[in-house]
């Protein structure tokens, strides 16, 4: 069966039908998509580096995830426009709160007047520049140990490791850590001799170390899901 090149934005689906994947948006995702989420999909579709936006039906998964382990207190690192953001900010209760951080306000301040207009901006704390930096410092801080519930990383794959090694002692004992994108285009299984875009080519053996640090880490227990450009899910133990 032939296939197309698929068309929504955002979308990083490994899904070989293309018809298969707008099934599951216009059945399950798109009929449940709060309006907010969706104008911001709508916003960021006309951005030039829309590919970077995380696709609707891993937004749909992010919200559930976060209701279903009853977070309150999280962090993301790389935001774009916030479409994920947006769906962890209407996830958490009230009072709950997410350290965003990214090097780009820009590109954050794009979908800032519709995460105002759905009243979760109190929920925000955006902090732009590299993330590194502010990690270390928060760990020096023994208050920020085993603080957050859940934390999502979308950022810079060369980083990916380095985050892991900050994120593990930030992350509360039964909380989460969510890394995008480590089925990186579904490149990981290429042959050496792939004609891969340069971008992919780069970043793909750093996320091949990451799969492979995170599956060795006994601090963790750890689900990779092919959702979207896939997601790999590690839940603290010790």
């Amino acid at each position: 069966m032939a296939t197309t090149k698929h068309q929504e934005v955002g979308h990083k689906s490994l899904l070989q039908s293309d018809a298969l994947y707008q099934y599951i948006l216009e059945t399950s995702v798109y009929p449940r998509e709060p309006q907010a989420m969706k104008e911001l999909r709508e916003v960021t579709a006309k951005h030039p580096w829309n590919l970077m936006t995380t696709s609707a039906d891993e937004g749909q998964f992010l919200n559930l995830l976060l209701k279903l382990i009853n977070a309150k207190n999280t962090m993301e690192i790389g935001v774009y426009t916030g479409y994920s953001l947006l769906s962890t900010a209407l996830a958490l209760p009230e009072d709950g709160k997410i350290l965003a951080l990214d090097i780009n306000r820009e590109n954050y301040e794009i979908g800032l007047p519709i995460i105002q207009k759905a009243g979760v901006a109190h929920k925000i704390d955006f902090r732009e520049g590299p993330a590194l930096p502010l990690l270390d410092q928060m760990l020096q801080d023994a208050k920020y140990h085993g603080s957050f519930d859940f934390i999502f990383v979308d950022a810079d794959k060369d980083n990916y490791l380095n985050y892991h090694h900050r994120l593990i002692d930030l992350v509360r004992i039964g909380g989460v850590i969510g890394y995008d994108n480590t089925l990186w285009n579904g490149s990981l299984v290429a042959p050496p001799d792939a004609p891969l875009r340069k971008y992919v080519r780069y970043y793909r053996d750093f996320v091949l170390e990451l799969n492979k640090a995170l599956a060795a880490d006994l601090r963790v227990e750890i689900c990779q899901l092919p959702v979207g450009d896939g997601i790999t899910l590690c839940r603290r133990i010790s």
